[in-house]
């Protein structure tokens, strides 16, 4: 049984990376997860947009980075410039004010693409969970070998379960990208 929990934790970590994943593709809308990832040389230390400023979305197309340290105003703004996320930061002495621009059809699909790719690459994922469970079911010498046939089943249906959320997520996030 074992060898089924430990095959279903490494679809649901696959599936927790899709989603982190899926939330840094933006769709036109401001979302402070835009920011994950975006290191801000502060004082020589690498240090996350988040830890050094509140971000705020005061409207949907429009995010706000008011840094706890004014000093920290032209690192934040340098981080993202150099990051390339597409959107060029504003610094008006106080903040840095990042202005999502409308995203044309060519920019979605591409997105969309990008977003299929990723969803691709988490089935990849789920089947090396898959992989690891029937090889380790298999190497196991105390089931039999109508146990061994059941397992293995039941590692397929859990690939199928965790294909069909993956197949979801997906889909809502095309649904979101595409919708204007």
């Amino acid at each position: 049984m074992e060898y089924l929990e430990e095959a279903e934790m490494s679809m649901l970590k696959a599936i927790e990376n899709l989603e982190e994943r899926l939330i840094t593709v933006r769709a036109g809308r401001a979302n402070a997860s835009m920011l994950n990832g975006i290191m801000v040389d502060y004082y020589g230390t690498p240090t996350a947009i988040n830890a050094l400023a509140n971000i705020t979305v005061p409207e949907a197309r429009q995010l706000f980075i008011k840094p706890f340290d004014r000093g920290a105003l032209k690192d934040i703004e340098r981080a993202i410039n150099e990051a390339n996320i597409g959107i060029t930061p504003t610094n008006n002495g106080e903040i840095v004010i990042l202005t999502v621009p409308q995203l044309t059809e060519d920019t979605r699909r591409s997105y969309v693409k990008q977003v299929h790719e990723m969803g691709e690459n988490a089935k990849v994922a789920l089947r090396n969970a898959r992989q690891d469970a029937n090889n380790s079911i298999k190497k196991d010498e105390e089931l039999t070998e109508d146990q061994q046939k059941s397992m293995t089943e039941e590692v397929q249906e859990l690939i199928n379960k965790y294909n069909k959320i993956v197949d979801e997520k997906i889909k809502e996030k095309e649904t979101e990208l595409m919708s204007v």
